[in-house]
């Protein structure tokens, strides 16, 4: 994060103006984790294409997507952490800047956000469990091996999972925060 954007980011805090970068009424995260997916989904994509397809060495492609599925785990460790830092402790009411939307009333928002939870809750646990399990089973450097097809349906799983996650994230923004 630059210095810039803490400084945006304590000036609202400091005004009590909670709205985000985005011109809708999603606070500074909501706003950050929506855009942030934009990102962290083609580059999974990329990283999954890479070790499938690519016509390169079997363990330069194989370390190439391990350490690209491991930067993206931490920048959305960090993403996470710092969305509920914000949603618990600065912002603290979300429901107050999706009140202006017409799904609001009707409750859609809510069923929204209970499908999107549904996604968003297993996923990091998967993406745990495929990450410690393919650190432990691979040999370093990491190439094909006995495990391979194993973490391929797990791997598959966790990254489906991951774009249920965006997608019913993403709905869940525009109806709480855009419409």
């Amino acid at each position: 994060m630059k210095r810039g954007s803490i400084v945006l980011i304590v000036a609202q805090i400091a005004n009590n103006d909670f709205h985000g970068f985005l011109p809708t009424r999603g606070s500074v995260m909501l706003d950050f984790v929506f855009v942030a997916l934009f990102a962290v989904i083609p580059v999974m994509v990329w990283s999954i294409y890479l070790v499938k397809y690519r016509q390169v060495d079997q363990t330069h492609k194989c370390e190439w997507h391990k350490r690209i599925q491991l930067a993206l785990a931490v920048i959305l460790l960090v993403a996470v952490i710092a969305f509920e830092v914000d949603l618990r402790f600065i912002t603290k009411d979300w429901r107050s800047l999706a009140e202006a939307s017409p799904f609001y009333a009707s409750q859609i928002v809510d069923y929204s956000l209970w499908i999107h939870l549904c996604f968003a809750v297993p996923t990091p646990l998967l993406w745990i469990f495929v990450i410690v399990r393919a650190l432990k089973k691979f040999p370093k450097p990491a190439a094909p091996c006995e495990y391979s097809s194993r973490h391929i349906v797990w791997g598959r799983t966790a990254a489906g999972a991951m774009l249920m996650t965006a997608v019913t994230g993403w709905a869940f923004y525009w109806l709480a925060f855009v419409a």
